[in-house]
């Protein structure tokens, strides 16, 4: 009975993680695409574990059930759309559940990679704007050759591609804020820094290794 029951135990699926709560914030698990391949990031090291929270995903959730895992924002001081992946590759899905959460009142916080307008050659900044309250982007890297070896996009141009985004956000977006990660071979945060405020956005180091 005891072999019958771990291998039952075995043969169950994984829950997976919609939706997760670090600090004050509830954090949305939306998909693990990504328009990029970070060498830096947890999951091309087969790390799907962030804070405690496994998120690698089997299937993609519906908005329902985001919702769902959600519960009732109000509990929250934001909500950030921000896994182990890029939501904006689900964009229908992503805008969906923006639009219910916004009602309540509560901060919504995009993290992206900025590849949007890239990735569908159109600008989907005027739909952030009316969703998002904030916006951080991970730039990474002060040049394009820096981010190239770091960040791996699949075809040329995704660098320049990124400001030209950060430069149309910040027209749709009061709070916008550049990302990089300290600690990574060649990545000068200073400069980093100093591309955000001629960017005329806010900017934030994060730490190697440190996710979430």
């Amino acid at each position: 009975m005891q072999l019958q029951a771990a291998q039952a135990l075995s043969q169950s699926p994984t829950k997976m993680v919609y939706a997760y709560r670090i600090r004050e914030a509830c954090y949305i698990n939306l998909t693990n695409q990504c328009t990029l391949r970070c060498a830096f990031c947890p999951k091309f090291n087969k790390e799907w574990t962030v804070k405690g929270h496994g998120l690698r995903l089997h299937s993609e959730p519906e908005p329902a059930a985001v919702l769902k895992a959600i519960g009732d924002p109000r509990h929250y001081q934001e909500i950030v759309f921000c896994g182990l992946g890029e939501s904006t590759l689900r964009l229908e899905a992503m805008n969906e559940i923006a639009d219910q959460l916004k009602p309540s009142g509560v901060c919504l916080r995009l993290n992206t990679d900025g590849l949007a307008n890239w990735v569908y050659d159109q600008d989907i900044t005027p739909e952030l704007g009316e969703r998002f309250d904030a916006l951080s982007v991970s730039l990474n890297a002060q040049s394009e050759a820096v981010y190239d070896y770091h960040c791996r996009p699949p075809r040329p141009g995704a660098f320049p591609a990124l400001l030209a985004f950060v430069e149309r956000a910040r027209k749709q977006i009061s709070e916008v804020k550049l990302t990089a990660v300290d600690g990574l071979e060649g990545v000068d945060i200073t400069a980093c820094e100093a591309l955000a405020k001629k960017l005329g956005v806010g900017f934030r180091g994060r730490v190697l290794d440190e996710v979430g």
